[in-house]
């Protein structure tokens, strides 16, 4: 295999799980094992919390100085190892090589931004209006946290929190998906060559029952991080109330529209409409899933859309520069496949693309689709694949309502060249981000959702106060 055996990372070392079973990481490219890692048992989670707490104590006792050069120190072990990183990711995520630079890129950014970030958090005065008393806001490192990882996005998802949990003076438990956890115990390894202080950082990977629930029923944890689904969190959140009242930072599924009016760009539109049901084969929370396009620009858009997927190269592996991999998984192929087939039985028109490719490999064909029903009951779910379903309307009221029929509320995008559409629809989208003409992400800038989109943030300075504790000094005056 290509990457071999790889072990957790519990306590500063690699160790083999306590019971010895291991698990095969699949390439989605070809469906051929590129991997085994050690999977985490019952008894491996538990030692693993005692680290943390115990390297909690530690790294939050460490001067400033001293932690901000151990994250130094551990940016410039990945920038080294950046072509092992990216190939990693590469193969277990079947995602395209220049797709690896924005993990590799974001992770590195995250542990710079936040270590530069919490040098600017002072105590906050608070004024006593009586003259009596001087008061202050300090902060302090929460404790130890759990990192609940999606596959999308290996080393994105992981540098989103590792990044404010370093800073902020934190431990972290690293749990990635058994999906794509390759890249991740490549960190651990890293962190095992630099010899970083023990129980601070910890990965690890295995089932529910092992990893998931001790995780959330004990009591160590202070805080619960996640970047997944909205049905996950809701398991986070019961499992792991049962045993004490945690903080909560949870990253959740979207179903983001696609707004597009008579006046915008439509080649600009379609661009970035495109690109980002191409990019990472649609498996991005922030892509869209619904296009409601305007009535008399419907056909255009359809067909501009259509020649990009048209012209998206599928395939794998540096030499062949695709556009577009597999999907992460067999179960991601009969998701999409399945939301295709229910899109056409509530009226949907595949136009392009619509079923799986055959041979070796999860992929799945770009696809567009056009559905007259605009209150089709297809349209509350969250695709995750390259799959567009286009919608007409008619005017703002109608497609405001129609934008906001969800449970989700993570990302929206408007596209029109009317300054006054544009504030209306910034005042009355009910969700966490609102792109007006264009999109935008990156590690300063705030990213989160409402409604059952999740809690918190990741990304910008507002993330860190996730990992601290806010705490108020009052003392009175002679």
């Amino acid at each position: 295999m290509k990457f071999g055996y790889k072990k957790l990372y519990i306590d500063g070392q690699l160790t083999d799980a306590s019971s010895g079973e291991t698990y095969e990481v699949i390439c989605p490219a070809d469906e051929k094992p590129i991997a085994k890692i050690a999977w985490a048992s019952k008894e491996d989670t538990e030692r693993a919390l005692e680290s943390a707490q115990k390297g909690f104590e530690y790294w939050s006792k460490l001067p400033l100085e001293e932690r901000l050069e151990w994250i130094d120190k551990l940016r410039n072990k990945l920038l080294e190892n950046r072509d092992l990183l990216r190939e990693s990711i590469m193969y277990e995520m079947g995602k395209v090589w220049e797709g690896t630079d924005e993990d590799l890129t974001s992770i590195t950014d995250s542990l710079k931004f936040y270590a530069d970030e919490i040098k600017n958090r002072v105590d906050i005065p608070i004024e006593d209006k009586e003259g009596t008393h001087a008061h202050r806001i300090v902060s302090q490192p929460l404790g130890v946290a759990v990192a609940f990882l999606a596959y999308n996005f290996p080393l994105l998802n992981l540098g989103f929190k590792l990044g404010p949990a370093l800073a902020a003076g934190c431990s972290v438990i690293l749990k990635p998906s058994e999906f794509s956890p390759l890249s991740a115990y490549i960190i651990g390894e890293l962190c095992e060559e630099i010899n970083f202080p023990k129980g601070v950082v910890t990965v690890l990977c295995g089932d529910v029952p092992g990893v998931g629930v001790p995780l959330c029923e004990s009591t160590i944890p202070k805080l619960i991080t996640m970047i997944g689904s909205t049905e996950t969190a809701q398991k986070l959140i019961a499992q792991s109330i049962k045993t004490s009242v945690k903080r909560y930072s949870l990253e959740c599924g979207g179903n983001a529209p696609f707004i597009v009016f008579e006046d915008a760009d439509l080649d600009l539109a379609i661009t970035h409409g495109a690109n980002l049901k191409i990019g990472n084969s649609g498996q991005i929370c922030v892509a869209p899933n619904r296009f409601f396009i305007h009535e008399s620009v419907i056909d255009q858009f359809t067909e501009g859309i259509v020649k990009r997927f048209e012209n998206a190269k599928l395939g794998f592996g540096r030499e062949h520069e695709p556009d577009m991999g597999p999907l992460a998984n067999k179960a991601s192929v009969i998701k999409v496949h399945n939301i295709v087939k229910e899109a056409v039985k509530q009226g949907g028109k595949v136009i392009y693309g619509g079923e799986p490719i055959e041979g070796p490999g999860f992929y799945f064909q770009p696809t567009a689709i056009r559905l007259e029903d605009k209150k089709a009951e297809i349209l509350q779910h969250e695709i995750f694949g390259p799959v567009a379903i286009i919608v007409p309307f008619s005017t703002k009221e109608e497609v405001i309502d129609l934008a906001n029929n969800t449970d989700a509320g993570l990302a929206s995008y408007v596209y029109t060249k009317d300054e006054a559409l544009l504030d209306y629809f910034t005042q009355k989208l009910e969700f966490g981000e609102v792109h007006l003409n264009g999109l935008k992400f990156d590690i300063y800038l705030p990213h989160g959702g409402i409604k059952n989109s999740g809690i918190g943030v990741d990304c910008s300075t507002y993330a860190l106060d996730d990992y601290l504790i806010r705490k108020r000094v009052t003392q009175a005056l002679n």
